[in-house]
């Protein structure tokens, strides 16, 4: 006898555990089948554990430049094994948690592997090898995304990983070359730079992270200077072979080919989404050229039953981006009003952090708004200096006109923190009067917000602002 749900939720991830929890607070009935643990690529193999190996070594290391301020050279020995096992012991924690949210919200949980077999049904093969009709009245894809590797250099979690795998790595190796100069492959290269590994990161653009302005890159690009790693752009990973115990990779550069020897080699060039073998041909589910699930702004698929959500209707890969829309499927499941999306903020855990919110200065200038710029320094700010991270800056960009904020960032210290009263400001359409009137605790970080807004307004209070008149010829 088949299993009979209102809503039938694939993927466990960020999107589909609370696209589950919101579809129970709906009223409806909610089966959520996953191939792996609940919480998917972002709590198990992503997110949480890279963020968490990334404070660990972070903390290493600033214990090593404590000296300077005032402690008499501390040994801290950070034994990275008991980091990995605790680590796995928080994840452990959350994913029983996420269960136990389902399962509060009257919803059900199947470890396993679904495929549609008509519109309302779908063969649900559980893990141990066992297969269950499902019957439903809506489905939700949140299948997610998988890494993508390049011809020659496929992962095989011993010489060759991808993130999943470098965050289990028991010991730091001595050398590790990083193949892609994204977010993910700096992320993992810098916290193990910091560990004292040698890294290299090969990088086919002419910038490293080339999707965020260069001037919030400029800083991380220094830090990196700093931690010694080397970085090679506009090269491509052309060949690696073994070299006794060690690894020898084959760089292709403006220069010729260059050989870098290392002991691990981390393939971060980017991700697809997880879309086939769902059976989504069988029942006609439109799919755009790279693979992505098309969808409407309710997140409805071609098909009037059918949802997706997160990764797999494509960029930006973010789970924060995939729980939202997990709550707007199952509130136009249920009929519910829907909520506003907003705008999708996005942060990068580098040393120093960056994060953005709505429009850059040259996306706002193309969708043809003439534009005032804020920026105010963190050497400027006395928490900042306090706390020995001066580096990086709060910028905001305004519309000349109204002043109302079309999209702001910070690239320093704690910035993936410090955005979200820039989400809140571009999310209602703030001005920056309103921030600057805003009375900001002192000391903070949050401050900077506050003070670029005066930058971009014309009169900021802890920062001399040389105006310069034009050249007379």
């Amino acid at each position: 006898m088949a299993i009979t749900v209102d809503v039938l939720i694939i993927g466990g991830g960020p999107g589909g555990y609370v696209a589950a929890i919101k579809a129970g607070q709906l009223g409806k009935k909610a089966l959520l089948v996953d191939r792996d643990k609940l919480g998917g690529e972002c709590l198990n193999y992503g997110c949480i554990p890279s963020k968490a190996l990334i404070a660990a070594a972070g903390h290493a290391y600033k214990s090593k430049k404590a000296k300077e301020a005032g402690f008499d050279d501390p040994k801290h020995n950070l034994d990275w094994t008991k980091v990995v096992a605790w680590k796995d012991q928080m994840i452990g924690g959350f994913v029983k948690n996420i269960g136990t949210l389902v399962k509060g919200n009257k919803g059900e949980h199947i470890q396993g592997s679904a495929q549609f077999t008509s519109r309302h049904t779908a063969l649900v093969t559980k893990a141990d090898g066992t297969s269950e009709s499902v019957e439903f009245k809506h489905a939700i894809i949140a299948t997610g995304s998988e890494i993508v590797s390049l011809p020659g250099f496929a992962i095989d979690g011993k010489d060759i990983l991808g993130s999943k795998e470098a965050l289990d790595e028991k010991k730091p190796p001595e050398g590790l070359v990083v193949v892609g100069g994204g977010v993910i492959g700096l992320e993992i290269g810098t916290f193990f730079a910091k560990l004292g590994t040698k890294v290299t990161v090969v990088e086919f653009t002419d910038s490293l992270l080339p999707v965020i302005e260069k001037d919030m890159v400029a800083p991380v690009n220094r830090s990196l200077s700093k931690l010694g790693v080397d970085v090679m752009l506009q090269s491509k990973a052309k060949s690696w072979s073994k070299k006794g115990k060690r690894l020898e990779v084959v760089v292709e550069t403006a220069e010729g080919d260059k050989k870098v020897v290392c002991d691990k080699i981390l393939m971060a060039v980017g991700r697809k989404p997880r879309s086939s073998g769902l059976g989504l041909e069988k029942i006609g589910v439109e799919l755009d050229k790279r693979g992505h699930v098309v969808v409407d702004t309710e997140m409805l698929s071609s098909v009037d039953n059918i949802y997706a959500i997160g990764d797999v209707v494509g960029q930006p890969y973010l789970a924060h981006k995939a729980s939202r829309e997990g709550i707007l499927a199952a509130q136009s499941i249920s009929g519910e009003a829907l909520e506003a999306r907003g705008q999708v903020p996005w942060a990068v855990f580098t040393d120093p952090e960056i994060s953005w919110v709505g429009l850059t200065d040259s996306e706002a200038k193309a969708a043809g708004y003439a534009t005032v710029v804020g920026k105010f320094p963190f050497a400027a700010s006395g928490r900042a200096m306090a706390v020995r991270e001066t580096e990086g800056f709060c910028k905001v960009v305004a519309d000349k006109k109204t002043h109302k904020i079309l999209g702001a960032g910070f690239v320093g210290t704690n910035a993936s923190d410090l955005i979200g009263e820039a989400c809140l400001a571009v999310s209602v359409g703030v001005t920056l009067e309103q921030v600057a009137q805003t009375i900001h605790p002192h000391p903070t970080l949050t401050e900077t917000f506050a003070e670029a807004c005066e930058v971009a307004l014309g009169h900021p209070v802890h920062m001399l602002q040389i105006k310069r008149e034009a050249p007379v010829f």
